[in-house]
């Protein structure tokens, strides 16, 4: 036993505490979710009931509720967190709705004692951590990829997620500055997917009259199915779409691929990063030194991992990695 837990302990037999180190079977957390339209939201919901039902049943923590707004609205999000400061919850894990509508209102659970971790739609409140992949990096990866496998460059159609969300306004900013870097390639055309198949369907297909051959699709997950169902009711070209995990374009890939060799990637943040965000909640409530900023790598799946891949993505779901407790401890020390 070291010195520092030896003292440790002399204090709390001093004090009558039953135990010397942290404990969080008494704690609370809760998810603070602002939308649920796709899915790849109700994956990370469905992972989030996954891992932490059976940490509150094994009394790890006493309770891990998920709570989402109606709409996506910042505002209704600050209201929610606010009622999650009156219900007494311990910790806050938070996909934000913007990154900093909601710092007046996580300063308020901060202020109240309250750990708040923010993840995929991360905040920039200096008192919250952040857990993230590098959404930037995975648009420019896009552009990298078409580069490599188009050499003659092309048009292309950019797809978008939810506007003003930062997920999207990083992604995007990532796919243009890889089309800077790679001027063989133009964005003839942009619309916005919302990351839904049938709103990216729509969308694509009301833009298709008026453009040029579209060499590539460039996206941002839950749209490249639909982009494909509407270049094929169109009777256009079918381009090379980058696809976002999601279990209905991996099938739809797969089918091409076996009929033509139809040739793409596929590129998103695995659902499951919420089980990382409860388990560094976690960890912080049991007293552990977490840094500020933890960054997760995103789930990419190429030609020659698409079968093993699909074979373990539930039908309607999402590509998804959850983490336990001891893969949230190493990526708390990996960030140190």
């Amino acid at each position: 036993m070291t010195t520092r837990m030896m003292l440790l302990l002399s204090a709390a037999l001093a004090l009558g505490a039953p135990q010397a180190m942290a404990d969080t079977s008494g704690k609370k957390i809760a998810l603070s979710n602002n939308y649920a339209g796709n899915s790849w939201r109700q994956a990370m919901l469905t992972s989030w009931d996954k891992i932490t039902a059976p940490a509150v049943a094994a009394g790890t923590v006493a309770a891990a509720d998920a709570f989402t707004t109606a709409e996506n609205q910042a505002t209704e999000q600050a209201a929610q967190i606010q009622n999650m400061i009156l219900q007494g919850y311990d910790a806050i894990v938070i996909n934000a709705a913007s990154p900093t509508a909601l710092n007046g209102a996580i300063k308020e659970a901060c202020d109240a004692g309250i750990t708040v971790v923010s993840f995929d739609g991360i905040v920039t409140e200096p008192c919250a951590w952040r857990i993230a992949v590098n959404f930037k990096q995975m648009g420019k990866d896009q552009v990298t990829y078409l580069a490599d496998k188009m050499p003659d460059g092309g048009n292309l159609l950019e797809i978008r997620g939810l506007a003003g969300v930062f997920v999207d306004d990083e992604i995007s900013a990532g796919i243009h500055e890889g089309v800077a870097e790679n001027p063989k390639f133009t964005i003839v055309g942009s619309v916005h997917g919302d990351w839904a198949q049938d709103v990216a369907q729509k969308a694509v297909a009301g833009i298709l009259p008026s453009l040029p051959e579209v060499a590539a699709v460039v996206t941002q997950g839950g749209d490249g199915y639909g982009a494909a169902q509407a270049f094929a009711a169109a009777g256009r070209p079918m381009p090379k779409i980058i696809m976002g995990n999601r279990e209905d374009e991996l099938k739809w890939w797969k089918e091409q691929k076996d009929a033509n060799g139809y040739e793409t990637m596929s590129v998103s943040i695995a659902p499951g990063v919420s089980t990382l965000a409860f388990w560094v909640a976690q960890q912080i409530l049991d007293g552990k030194d977490v840094p500020k900023d933890l960054t997760v790598p995103f789930l990419r799946i190429d030609q020659d991992t698409l079968e093993a891949n699909l074979a373990t993505t539930q039908a309607g779901g999402v590509a998804n990695v959850e983490y336990s407790q001891e893969d949230a401890i190493k990526v708390i020390e990996g960030a140190k």
